[in-house]
Order: structure tokens, then sequence, then C-alpha cells
């Protein structure tokens, strides 16, 4: 068997054969977790600190891992899920990673399952005796779930041997990114009380860390925290008035991949537009585009064709691309955890990126704009649930256990709300419990067939229905095994058909019980945990409004202190922040900088890196100038007359901003 790779699984034997066919046991008993690693990720060795928290979990220790972005977090537990006997199950925010991270491991040969919001009946049906019968080695689950009795009681039957809290920052109340349904986690650690928990996150305060064992009740964790150090990020501000073109500038004058952030979708269009016309390759991201423009655009950047895609915080999560040289935000983010994390998509690789923040004087009012949008005022809080019973059409004393479909821009369109205000309003009342939100429902379509392989081929179909029908088999493997995610674009592409024509057909193979055919679905839900009350009995607990709003409040503050102070290091204030001691500052960021004289510009090491740029441009024989600068921001003048000097020699040829090799 190989030890990873891709697999064609044509039913349900597969899940079988993948379970018989590992052997944890190095020969003495021991899960040998290195073989694992190799045998299914086709690794030597483990990045730092994976070794450690895997083994800490064998060993039966609660434990908690910080990891910064980039640093393989997922490995700290499918690794030891592959070295126990039973289920681990893996408690994620996010359906699309979910997705992610089962198709990955399917394609390892691993078998994985998740259940998210949005599933189908059956196709739940399907994972759930694929759970009774031990078929499973790992199970991804939205925490929603566990607020549902009758899931926590199947779950009793289950051999769970690991839970995993992924993004574990979301059960704490103080930090960034608090979601109340990680709450209901609580509910695992009493139906296995016994069983290991590990929760991890790229960012967290030491406060955020306490309250994460504390919320999951773990006893005396063992915790591994990687230095939130990244050396190889110079980290910038630049304040400017105009932050088009000075992104035009930062683009220019560097080389490779980059991501650009902002807050809205209309300013990432533009944004993208308006380097478009500049002649950089760029594309813009966001939540309310089709799965597969999300696809195709993000596709297209991490092989290269895009320089640059502008987004918002949509984009980046779970996308592992290592050579990101180049991270701005012309807009400022609210936290430095937020900022950590996007920020640290640069320079996975270890090699020598950037982060920018682009700001201007105003900028700082916004800090008091977002607190006020995100807590608002009580009495417009009120007046919001009111308006979503009433959208909703809920009567009073009705409601509970329903879920509905729940646009809120389509409701602040009818009803004349602001739309910011009314997302904090919608936070509020779901952390205080009168119904749970569920934004995260961008789910592709999914196809099964229900039909054995024998039996398909003996179906009487038209020439378009049998070329949509072998078009999806080859492009999309255990279809017979399992809900798959498809594409209809990209299947009427390659059959020159279009995407209705896929759907059409689709349906009417589910209409004959030839395929289970779940079409996407992308508007967000609302599920009532309670009955409908008047807005006036509404409390809000100290922890879900005041409390929250004072750390909120702390938060914006060092985020503002970290871009417009500049009396000292800034990576320095970063890592205090994250309670850390720093030694010494970074000598990177633009402060030091500022305040640190220049080394003296050496001829010959000049000309030895002029070398290492030619290679790295190869076969092209044109060199960008404008590359070149970053490298030597202080010694410009320098540069350029070394550059004449060498073409004076005859060993370098002048092109206005190009050079090259006579």
């Amino acid at each position: 068997m190989e030890p990873y790779g891709y697999y064609d699984f044509s039913d349900e034997e597969y899940f079988d054969e993948a379970l018989a066919a590992f052997e944890p046991d190095d020969g003495y008993g021991e899960p040998d977790l290195h073989d694992i690693l190799r045998r299914y990720w086709g690794y030597d060795n483990f990045r730092p600190l994976q070794l450690e928290i895997s083994q800490s979990v064998l060993d039966g220790n609660d434990t908690i891992g910080l990891l910064p972005t980039g640093g393989g977090k997922s490995l700290t537990f499918q690794v030891p899920a592959m070295a126990l006997d039973g289920l681990t199950v893996v408690v994620s925010p996010l359906i699309s990673l979910m997705k992610d991270q089962v198709d990955n491991l399917r394609q390892r040969r691993i078998p994985a399952a998740y259940l998210g919001a949005g599933m189908s009946r059956s196709e739940a049906d399907y994972t759930y005796e694929r759970l009774r019968q031990g078929k499973l080695k790992l199970l991804y689950l939205a925490p929603e779930r566990l607020a549902r009795e009758s899931f926590v009681s199947r779950m009793r039957g289950w051999d769970v041997r690991l839970l995993v809290v992924d993004e574990a920052h979301c059960i704490s109340q103080w930090g960034y990114d608090f979601r109340p349904s990680y709450l209901n986690l609580s509910a695992l650690r009493e139906v296995f009380p016994g069983v290991p928990t590990l929760a991890l996150t790229a960012s967290a305060t030491p406060d955020v860390v306490k309250d994460i064992a504390d919320k999951l009740g773990m006893r005396s964790p063992a915790i591994f925290s990687k230095s939130f150090s990244r050396h190889n990020i110079s980290f910038l501000v630049r304040m400017t008035d105009e932050k088009n073109s000075k992104l035009i500038t930062i683009l220019n004058s560097t080389r490779g991949s980059a991501i650009v952030y902002v807050r809205s979708r209309k300013r990432a269009r533009e944004t993208a537009e308006i380097l478009c016309n500049a002649g950089i390759k760029a594309s813009f991201y966001h939540a309310g585009l089709e799965m597969h423009e999300k696809n195709e655009r993000q596709e297209s950047w991490q092989r290269g064709e895009t320089r640059v895609i502008v987004a918002t915080t949509a984009f980046g999560m779970g996308i592992d691309k290592p050579d990101v040289r180049l991270v701005v935000h012309i807009d400022i983010p609210s936290t430095l955890e937020e900022y950590y994390q996007e920020a640290g998509r640069a320079g996975r690789d270890g090699e020598h990126s950037i982060a920018v923040i682009l700001a201007s004087p105003r900028d700082k009012g916004v800090f008091a704009k977002r607190l006020n949008e995100a807590f608002p005022e009580r009495e417009f809080i009120n007046h919001v649930y009111d308006e979503i019973c009433r959208f909703l059409d809920i009567t009073m004393g009705e409601g509970f256990g329903l879920m509905f479909d729940f646009n809120p821009e389509v409701m602040c369109e009818r009803y004349k709300l602001p739309l910011r205000h009314t997302l904090g309003a919608i936070s509020i009342l779901s952390r205080a419990g009168y119904f749970e939100y569920i934004e995260e429902t961008d789910t592709a379509s999914r196809l099964m067939f229900t039909c054995s392989r024998h039996e398909l081929y003996d179906l009487d179909t038209d020439a378009r229905t049998d070329e949509i029908l072998q078009t999806v088999m080859r492009t999309y493997p255990g279809l017979f095994a399992d809900f798959v995610f498809i594409d209809e674009v990209a299947i009427a592409r390659k059959c020159s058909v279009t995407p209705d024509d896929v759907y059409q057909t689709l349906i009417q193979l589910r209409r004959q019980h030839v395929v289970n055919f779940i079409p996407k679905k992308r508007t967000p839900y609302l599920y009532m945990s309670m009955n409908r009350r008047k807005s006036s009995e509404i409390t809000l607990p100290r922890e879900v409004y005041a409390y929250r709003r004072e750390a909120m409040a702390r938060r914006l503050e060092a985020m503002k202190d970290f871009v417009f102070e500049s009396g000292s290091c800034r990576v320095n204030r970063m890592l205090r922040y994250f309670g850390e001691t720093p030694a010494e500052p970074c000598g990177k960021c633009d402060v030091c900088r500022a305040s640190t004289p220049p080394a003296p510009f050496n001829p010959e090491e000049f000309d030895s890196r002029l070398d290492d740029f030619f290679a790295m441009i190869a076969p092209e024989t044109r060199l960008d100038l404008r590359s070149i600068k970053p490298y030597y921001p202080r010694h410009t003048a320098e540069v350029a007359a070394r550059v004449r000097l060498l073409a004076t020699r005859g060993q370098l040829k002048i092109e206005g901003p190009y050079i090259s090799k006579p």
C-alpha cells in the first residue's frame, strides 16, 4: 500500500480496507508517531511542538496547544487519532474548514467525516451508521450539534478516545471571537469524563488560556506554547492619506504573492479593479461570492497566476500557501489577535516577508465606531429582537426548536435597520441564549450514487446525461461510498453545457433514485433556543454585554496603540500583549529601523546578492530594480550608484527600471 496519495474509493469496502491497513504498532506495542507521519503524510519530521503535543494527548493528558498560524495544528490531533484504537471527535467552527480537512484525510486513506449545519437527514444518517459500525477514525462536528440532547445521547454509544477543540479561543468570553455555541462543549466532558481533551488556537492572551481550561473543565492541562514572534516577518506601519497609491507603490517595489485585507465586499472589488488598472494581476474574494468563483480565484492565486488577492476576513483560514511574501491591511483590524492571524499568513516557508498596515490619522476614529457597532444600545438590541421575530413570523410564546433561513441583510433592507449595528445586536442576543445565529453555511452541492455501478451501466440515458455522469465519475472519486462535494460549473465546462443543464440532469437522476443530490445552499440559519418573549423581558447578563464591552474596548485600545504609537518596538508590544517577555527589540519593524543606524553598504555583498536575484527570475533575463529596493531600504542611493558603475563596466545593461546581463 502506498503511504499517501490520491485514491478512487468505488464502494464502502474502502472504509474496512483503510482501517485494516493501518497497523500503528512498531513491533513493541507502542504507536510510532514518526512512522504514522511518514505513512500518511509523507513527512520525515514534525514541526516544533507537534510531537510534544501529540505525545501529551497519547499519554492521556488534557492539553492546550498554542501554535501560530501555519504552525501545523491539525497534525497534533490527526497523527494521535491514527495511533488510538477508537474515534477522535474534533469540534470546529467553520464548515469550509471541516470539509477541506475531511477531503484531505480521505485522500490519504484515512476514514473521516463531518456533521454540520445544512446536511440532509439522509446524509447525516449515513454518517451515523458508519459511526455505529466503528468505520471512522475522525469525526468533525459543528458546535451547534452539541446543543441537542438527542445528539449527545447518541454519542454515548461511540468509542471516543480523544476530544479536540479547534479555534479554542471561541469558548472564552474574554477572547476576540467568542461563540456561544462553544459553551455546549461542556456536554462532551460530561459524556466522556475520562477522555483527554486537546484545545488548539493560534492566538490567545494568558487570560484567554486560563478561561479555555476552566470552560473545558481541564485537569491540570499541559500547555505547549510556541513563541508568537515571527522572526522572518517585518511588521511595518505606513501613514498615508492616499492608501491606494501607496499600495500600488508597495506592490511594485516587492515581489511574490500578496494578500490585501479590507473590511467590506465593496472595497475588495474596488481595490482589485484599481490594482488591475495599474497593471498588477489581482482578484477579490469575499463571503458573498458563489462557491465556484471562490474556488477559481483561490486556486488561481495559489498557482501564482493571480499575484494579489484582495479579501475580507473570509479569506485565509485553512489555506496553506507557504510563499506569501506580503500581507497588507488597508483597513486596520480591530484586535491584535485578528491582526496576528492575518499577518501571519505571510512567510510560512520561513523566508523573509513583510506585513504592512496602511493608516491615516482619520483611522483613529474607527475604533470608537466599531465598539458602538459591536455593542449597540440595549433599547436597539430589544428592537432588533422584535424585528427578527416579525421578519420570521414567530408569534409570542412560540418558536422553540425551530430553525429558519435567515438573511440579516434582507431584514435590514426591509425594516431600514443599520446593518453593522444589527449584526452586533444579533451576536449579543445569540450569546445571551435567545437564539443561535449560524452564519457559516456556504456549502457546495453534494452528490452520492444510490445505485451500484452495475445498475448505473444498465441505465437507458440520453447522450448528455451519459456524458455528465461519466464526467462526474472521472472527476470525483468515492461517489459510491459517501457524499462528495461537487461543482456544477466545473462539470458544465468539461461537458460544454450550462450549469443549469447539470443541475436539471442531477435533479432528474435523483427522481430516478440513481443519485442522492443535495444542491448548494448559501442562506444563514437562525435556530430558536427558546420561545419568543416580550422584548421588555430580555435581560443581558454582565458577562454577555457589560464585561465583554469593556474587554473589547481594551483590545481596541491595544490595536490602536500598536498602530499609532511609535515609541517602542512594535513586535515587542505585540508579544507583551500575548503574555511574552521579549529579550530585545526585533530590529525589523519600522520603529526599530528608524532608531537603528544602517549597516554600511557592502558593494561585494550586493554584487553577490544580485546574482541570486537573477537566479530567482530565471529563465527571464530582465530584473526589475524596484524588486530590490525593499532589501536595501536605507541604501537606495548606494544601490543606484553601484548599478550605474556595473553598467559602465559592461557587467549590466540598464533599460528604464530594468537591468539585465549583457
